[in-house]
């Protein structure tokens, strides 16, 4: 593994070949004495680690119902086996680490550390402990936002504008990586606009570096050399489990809409429905099109309340930028409009076939159009708790079901219809071979049915049929 030193000659490379690096990066701070350049990143180290804590999170699990016992309420074997059908909760202890962002205590960290916690601890560098409390969480990106209970006057980092973070600047990674306690790795910048290559349940865009990040920095800081977050440590591409140089940090502009949304008060964090299916412009489909090189991201399937659909795209269009930045995946589109937030517009530009215009999108969230009118069948139906709505965007983005899908869908299957094999994202479109195009229809066909029932449902696409006796 080859690891980045600051040394003498690399800084006096740097300063030297200042006056030809680009403007963003011509404003990055570095060492400018010798003094400063014998203390290496010292002084840096100590201006930004005390806003870097480490997290204590116990999740309490329920274990897998287990088979019924066969000794139940057996006079003799009853005590023996009392907890064989009833197995005790799990006690799971995660170790992670976090970023305080301002002096009243909202801290960063991921989902997968603080997200399903019951019970927090933040520890500072100081050796302060505070009880915490999640008050934004996003699985999906692997982000959290936590509240510090009495928390005042702390040091915190400032969030840099992502956006301009360049391949190769300096990074320094801070976090508690095996619960050895806290530590710094240095490294540079690798790569940007990495998607699709981090494991786990993040999705949409990452910063690269080779800085090491190994288990427990999740969660923690990754800053520049003047000490700006420029992301949030998450994951690593590894065969070992230990750091092979391959890191990934989201972005701090998404960590930013996470803080603005928090304050908000929102409990989920919202993103902008696109409301389409798009994939990579390569090679083969830039010839295609009959463009001079492939860029952007094509779209294939657009559904007619989308927000591009109002703005007059269609499929066949090419999205090249938002708001004057590259997108050349569906991760990267995702991420563009979450940067983007709700409530405004964003600047697409499009391009379809010699054409390039620039249009503004309006950045909401998936309408409830038409209202999904939920019911849940009651205990006189034949399947009792069963939760149904009609397909909409809202729908449609809940279950994750395809663009095109219509009619009735499951939203929880209750007790009866969950035991005989419905889940919830099915799309319920028969019952004893009567058509079912509404909620209201399925409460009617189940209160008429007789001793045998048999629905025909849509699962992802196969077609499912499940016949059971009431």
């Amino acid at each position: 593994m080859i690891r980045i030193v600051p040394s003498v000659s690399l800084f006096l490379t740097l300063v030297c070949g200042i006056a030809a690096a680009p403007a963003s990066f011509a404003e990055t701070r570095i060492p400018q004495t010798q003094a400063e350049i014998s203390l290496g990143f010292a002084p840096l180290v100590k201006q930004a680690s005390p806003a870097v804590v480490n997290i204590y999170a116990k999740i309490v699990t329920q274990a897998r119902q287990r088979q019924r016992s066969p000794f139940m309420n057996d006079p003799f074997f009853d005590d023996l086996f009392r907890n064989f059908a009833n197995p005790r909760p799990r006690v799971q202890n995660s170790l992670g680490s976090g970023v305080i962002l301002s002096a009243d205590g909202i801290v960063v960290s991921n989902y997968h550390v603080v997200g399903m916690a019951t019970e927090i601890r933040v520890v500072t560098t100081d050796r302060r402990e505070y009880d915490a409390r999640v008050v934004l969480a996003d699985k999906a990106s692997d982000l959290a936002i936590l509240q510090l209970e009495e928390a005042e006057g702390l040091p915190h980092l400032n969030l840099r504008n992502s956006d301009q973070v360049e391949v190769g600047e300096l990074t320094l990674a801070i976090g508690n990586p095996f619960g050895v306690g806290q530590t710094v790795s240095s490294g540079i910048v690798s790569g940007l606009a990495r998607s699709g290559t981090a494991s786990g349940e993040g999705i949409g865009y990452y910063i690269q570096t080779d800085a090491p990040i190994n288990p427990g920095n999740s969660g923690g800081a990754l800053i520049d050399i003047n000490g700006d977050l420029i992301g949030i440590n998450t994951r690593i591409l590894s065969r070992s489990g230990g750091s092979n140089g391959i890191g990934f940090a989201i972005p701090a502009n998404l960590v930013q809409e996470f803080v603005n949304q928090a304050r908000d008060g929102a409990e989920d964090f919202q993103r902008p429905w696109a409301g389409m299916m798009g994939q990579p412009v390569d090679a083969d489909l830039a010839a295609s099109l009959g463009m001079v090189l492939p860029e952007g991201m094509l779209i294939s399937e657009l559904h007619s309340e989308s927000p591009f659909s109002k703005a007059g795209f269609r499929v066949g269009d090419v999205i090249s930028r938002v708001n004057g930045l590259e997108v050349n995946s569906p991760s990267e589109m995702l991420f563009r409009m979450s940067v983007a937030g709700l409530g405004g517009t964003a600047q697409v530009e499009r391009l379809r076939g010699e054409n390039r215009e620039e249009i503004l999108v309006e950045m909401f969230t998936a309408p409830d159009r038409p209202a999904a009118e939920p019911i849940q069948l009651n205990e006189n139906s034949a399947l009792p708790g069963l939760t149904l709505g009609r397909i909409n965007p809202q729908i449609i983005v809940q279950l994750q079901l395809p663009l095109s899908a219509e009619g009735v869908a499951v939203l929880d299957p209750g007790p009866y219809a969950g035991r005989a094999g419905v889940l919830a994202g099915d799309i319920l479109f028969g019952i004893n071979g009567e058509p079912v195009a509404e909620p209201a229809d399925v409460a009617r066909l189940l209160a008429d049915a007789g001793r045998w029932l048999q629905l025909d449902l849509n699962r992802r696409g196969q077609r499912v049929s499940l016949r059971m006796r009431r």
